[in-house]
């Protein structure tokens, strides 16, 4: 297990590389995902490979989680690990962290009926801190993590999206 000194180390590092070569931080994140059984995904990014599906209800065979799962996943896991990557940099002590994730969504939209909007409704994330540090201390670690948080910016601005179509590869 990481300690917060070894988290830290890690930290600096990674901005003085950063700030000697920028383009060490540029790059190109690529996920493969296949159809395997009806809505049944496997997905692979690098070492990783996961699993999504629907559930039965859906049309699914409710084997692995739904997509909304792994991207509210995606958003509570990365502002958690951003908290205690900001938390060790600042050298804020944090002895639990947790983050709820929940997202108000309407299904009308994704079946395209009755002119609903596709997408979540709102999105709210309650973060749970245990930590001796003073309450100024802990909300700097917070809204440091928060402005430069990479999935709370896909969550909370548009992005472009492009799509490229290869048909019969």
């Amino acid at each position: 297990m990481q300690t917060r000194n070894e988290i830290k180390a890690a930290f600096d590092r990674k901005v003085n590389a950063l700030s000697l070569r920028p383009y060490v931080g540029q790059g190109t994140a690529r996920t493969s995902v296949r159809i395997v059984d009806g809505l049944s995904c496997e997905i692979q990014d690098g070492p990783w490979k996961l699993f999504a599906d629907m559930s039965a209800r859906s049309g699914g065979n409710g084997q692995g989680p739904d997509p909304g799962v792994l991207g509210r996943s995606a958003l509570g896991s990365c502002l958690a690990i951003s908290y205690v990557l900001w938390a060790s940099r600042l050298e804020v002590p944090i002895d639990a962290l947790e983050v709820d994730v929940e997202a108000d969504y309407d299904a009308r939209g994704m079946y395209g009926w009755d002119e609903v909007e596709a997408g979540y409704l709102e999105v709210r994330y309650t973060v749970r801190v245990s930590s001796p540090a003073p309450r100024e201390a802990i909300m700097e670690v917070l809204d440091l993590a928060d402005r430069h948080g990479s999935y709370l910016a896909v969550f909370g601005k548009p992005q472009r999206v492009v799509r490229e179509v290869l048909l019969n590869p």
